[in-house]
């Protein structure tokens, strides 16, 4: 009977190793940093039946998966020995373990009775906790590389004014304040969202999304013109008043190239995507110049501009337009000055001629 016993644990303790290199090929995870995490948890198990001695060391063979508990205990003469737990006398130093010398340190093996079930339980818990862990782990370094991306995601549904959103392998909350006022998303939708932040966090990352975001206006530009995802066309700025209006300038150093032309592209094909994507949102394309008057002249469109004084100190600019293009100028509620503003910089003073 016992030798079946003892056949039928090695059978255990090797299969917990067969166990650990499976994980190891399917999960990435290192079969050392889960035996490592059983060691650790079997030595504070250790620690609470020895009295909490700090001598006591927990060791599994990589091989066999054989677990063995140990306590170091110094060698000191024999009439010195004060404590069974941590000292050995050097006479049974030498009979048992052929150590000569004072001060040395000798492994003791008193690996419990019971200590293959204890083991089994805990290499359990841990293994567990490990693989949660590092697929947590994982997840998060997928998602942080689609930091300041644009992502698609599927709605799934409405909890109050927040919107839950499936991103593939994990779940995550477009907040009310991240959502355009005028949009409203039905169940099974597939929308584009810009991942503002990814953190870490015991349950898993936590995702910040947003359609309101002026660099979600950019991305969708660069997905959608190739000449921005070649360098030869740069954006410059974006003023934004998500649901509303964008302004955005570009530029190309190549002379051959028109930067407006390429982001609009044939028949309006390009920015028709985009503002498709934004529901209706409207953009302005401007082409960008490092000269303050021609920039904000052109931020202004599609009012047409006399002239423009500029204070580059002060950074403000006087800005004298016809008088059948004042309101245009000034755009519905002050929208289109308020925007050129954002967009160039400077504070705009408009002007009838």
């Amino acid at each position: 009977m016992a030798a079946k016993k003892t056949r039928a644990t090695k059978a255990e303790r090797s299969e917990l190793i067969e166990a650990l290199d499976a994980i190891e090929k399917e999960k990435q995870i290192s079969k050392d940093i889960i035996l490592e995490a059983i060691e650790n948890s079997l030595l504070a198990a250790c620690k609470n039946q020895y009295g909490n001695s700090d001598n006591i060391k927990v060791n599994i063979n990589r091989e066999t998966g054989e677990v063995k508990v140990f306590a170091e205990k110094t060698v000191v003469d024999d009439d010195e020995v004060e404590d069974d737990n941590t000292q050995m006398g050097i006479t049974e130093a030498i009979l048992r373990y052929d150590v000569h010398e004072v001060g040395s340190i000798v492994d003791v093996e008193v690996t419990p009775k019971n200590f293959g079930r204890i083991a089994a339980q805990k290499a359990k818990q841990v293994v567990v906790q490990k693989i949660r862990e590092e697929e947590r782990k994982v997840l998060y370094v997928q998602y942080l590389e689609k930091e300041r991306e644009v992502i698609t995601g599927i709605v799934q549904r409405y909890s109050g004014k927040n919107v839950c959103v499936n991103l593939g392998k994990i779940d995550a909350i477009l907040m009310e304040s991240e959502q355009v006022k005028t949009e409203h998303f039905k169940p099974t939708e597939h929308i584009k969202l810009y991942v503002v932040k990814v953190e870490d966090t015991p349950k898993g990352p936590r995702i910040t999304l947003s359609r309101t975001h002026k660099e979600f206006v950019k991305r969708l530009f660069e997905e959608e013109v190739t000449e921005i995802q070649d360098g030869t066309v740069e954006i410059k700025g974006i003023a934004r008043e998500a649901g509303s209006r964008t302004k955005i300038s570009v530029y190309s150093e190549n002379p051959n190239v028109d930067a407006v032309g390429a982001c609009v592209g044939i028949n309006g094909a390009r920015v028709n995507a985009i503002v498709e994507e934004l529901r209706g949102e409207k953009i302005d394309i401007i082409t960008w110049s490092e000269s303050p008057e021609i920039l904000i002249e052109n931020a202004l469109s599609p009012a047409k501009v006399e002239s423009v004084e500029v204070n580059e100190e002060e950074k403000t600019a006087r800005v004298v337009v016809p008088e059948n293009q004042l309101s245009l100028a000034i755009g519905k509620e002050g929208q289109n000055a308020r925007l050129a503003a954002k967009l160039t910089g400077y504070k705009i003073d408009i002007k009838c001629e």
